[in-house]
Formats: structure tokens, C-alpha cells, sequence
């Protein structure tokens, strides 16, 4: 049976209603907006005219749709990384205050067990039961509040600039790969480590790469500056106050080599903007698998309990 006329009036506004709220309505097609870039693009186009990107999926736009949940438009990646590691510090304090520690603990001595299975790097699980993810989750923990501000204060020092140089996507790869390496090396050494030092050496190599890229008595003063820190720290290290001068060293060193490696400036091309989102997402990806695995395994039989 038909409806009557009044109610087919009334389901058709609706439906028009309904169109309208997702974006369709009686309006006629206009063109289009690149998530990506921003350029105005045709009715019908499915790729950017300006920078390549795909309009019906791209890394590029959903990376830009990401960076909105960190308010920080230009550095999304260093307000990440920054928040990241406070809430691993303080499920850090939350699992040894259950294992019946605390106290002063908390400025710098929040070690052993916890900081083991929630990921810390140790040669024995990464080289014997081939726990990889070791190398990026200890880059998320710290042995204390002294320990974190140090480091969170030359991340927000570091990050910003050399995010807006790089990227996001390519500045995310930069932080990750340094700070995994890092601990590579000191694991291979015997090491027991955490901490994100060894990524921030990294943005140290990667500055240090720029500056000799770069001419000009600003860029040779910044070098000077940073070479003095550097040597500072290691000094430090070899005086025996807990810093792992084989993780800073390593972190550095890579940081350097992909300094010189990357171009110094924001990708420019279509090609150049997938390889670096490529980048970006294969490190993001990593940093989410990493601690997927630590989850699965933080309950697992601790070695010197079997």
C-alpha cells in the first residue's frame, strides 16, 4: 500500500535531512579539498594534482588527522613521544608501588624487576629468547623523576625543531631507529638500560650532521655548542653515575649517519612526501607491535625465577 502523500512528503525530508548530515543533501558536487596539502582539486579526481596524494585514502591525510589529537599542529610527534613517556613513567611507579616499593625510590631508583617486564633492554632476554622489542620500549622507561625530567626537558629542547625541519613522519623515524640502535649496541656490550638518552643523542648526531651541511659562524657555533655537551656526558658516563655511554654513543652515531643521509628540509615532491609518511608509519607501527609484545609477555616466568 502506499503511504499517503503527507507522510511520503515526510520520509523524503528526512531522507534529505539525513543526506545533508553526512555531507550530500540536495547540494550540488563541488570540489574537492586535499586532506593532505590543503589544494583545491576537481569534482571528480581521486589523486592531488598539487602533492600526489590519494583522496580516497592516503597516509599523509590521516597522519594530519592524528596530529590534530596533540593540539600541536607543527610538532605532534615530540607532544606524543613527551606524553608517552610520562605515562609509562607512571605505570612504572604504579607497578612498583604494587610490588611493595616507593618512597624515594621514585627519584632514582626505580629498577629491577618492573622496569624488566615492562621492557627494559637486558642481553639476556634480546639475545637469548629473542625479545626484539626490547630495544623501543626502553626508550619509553626511566629509573627515576630525575632521570625523565633531564630527558623530557632536552626532548622539548631538541624535538620541536628538528620535527619542523624533517616532518613529523621522517623526525618519528629519526627518533625511533637512533634510539633502538642504541640499545643494540649496549646490549651487545652486556648492558643492562633504559631511557630515551640514547634517541636524544640521536637528534644530537642528526644536529651535528646539519651543521656541517650548513655554513656559516651560527652553524659553527651551534656545532661547537653541542660537541662541548657531548663531551660533558660522556665524561659523566665514564665516572661511573649510571649513564650508558654505549647506548649514547651508538644513538649518536646513527644520528649522524642519517643526518647526512636525509635531506635537511621538509619533503618537497609527491614521491619524496610517500617515502617519508613510508617512514613515519613503519616507525609508528613498530613503536605499537613493540609494546603490544610487551604487554603479552609482562606476566611471563621471570628467568632467574625458573
Amino acid at each position: 500500500m502506499a503511504l499517503p502523500y503527507r507522510w511520503q512528503w515526510r520520509v523524503e525530508r528526512w531522507k534529505n535531512s539525513m543526506r545533508g548530515f553526512f555531507g550530500g543533501g540536495d547540494q550540488q558536487p563541488r570540489p574537492k579539498i586535499c586532506p593532505a596539502c590543503g589544494a583545491l582539486v576537481g569534482i571528480s579526481a581521486t589523486r592531488c594534482h598539487e602533492c600526489g596524494a590519494s583522496l580516497r585514502f592516503s597516509l599523509a591525510a590521516l597522519s594530519k588527522k592524528l596530529s590534530g589529537l596533540f593540539g600541536e599542529q607543527e610538532t605532534p610527534v615530540t607532544s606524543a613521544l613527551l606524553v608517552a613517556n610520562i605515562l609509562m613513567f607512571g605505570f612504572s611507579w604504579v607497578a612498583l608501588a604494587n610490588e611493595g616499593g616507593g618512597g624515594f625510590r621514585i627519584l632514582w631508583g626505580m629498577g629491577g624487576e618492573t622496569v624488566y617486564r615492562l621492557g627494559a633492554s637486558h642481553p639476556y632476554p634480546i639475545f637469548v629468547e629473542h625479545e626484539w622489542w626490547r630495544f623501543v620500549t626502553a626508550m619509553f622507561l626511566h629509573g627515576g623523576l630525575i632521570h625523565i625530567g633531564f630527558n623530557m626537558m632536552s626532548l622539548m629542547q631538541l624535538g620541536p625543531a628538528l620535527e619542523e625541519l624533517y616532518g613529523s613522519a621522517r623526525y618519528l623515524f629519526l627518533y625511533v631507529v637512533t634510539g633502538a640502535f642504541g640499545f643494540l649496541v649496549s646490549a651487545w656490550f652486556g648492558n643492562f638500560s633504559l631511557g630515551a638518552s640514547g634517541a636524544l643523542l640521536g637528534l644530537v648526531g642528526v644536529m651535528l650532521a646539519i651543521t656541517t651541511k650548513r655554513g656559516g659562524a651560527y652553524m659553527r657555533d651551534l656545532r661547537s655548542r653541542l660537541i662541548s655537551s657531548v663531551v660533558i656526558l660522556f665524561i659523566l658516563g665514564f665516572s661511573g653515575v649510571g649513564i650508558d655511554n654505549y647506548a649514547h654513543f651508538a644513538g649518536l652515531l646513527a644520528g649522524f649517519g642519517l643526518g647526512k643521509l636525509f635531506a635537511d628540509r621538509q619533503p618537497m615532491n609527491s614521491a619524496e612526501r610517500r617515502t617519508a609518511y613510508g617512514l613515519g608509519w613503519l616507525a609508528g607501527m613498530t613503536v605499537i607491535a613493540c609494546f603490544a609484545l610487551m604487554i603479552l609477555h609482562y606476566r611471563d616466568t621471570l628467568p632467574w625465577q625458573r
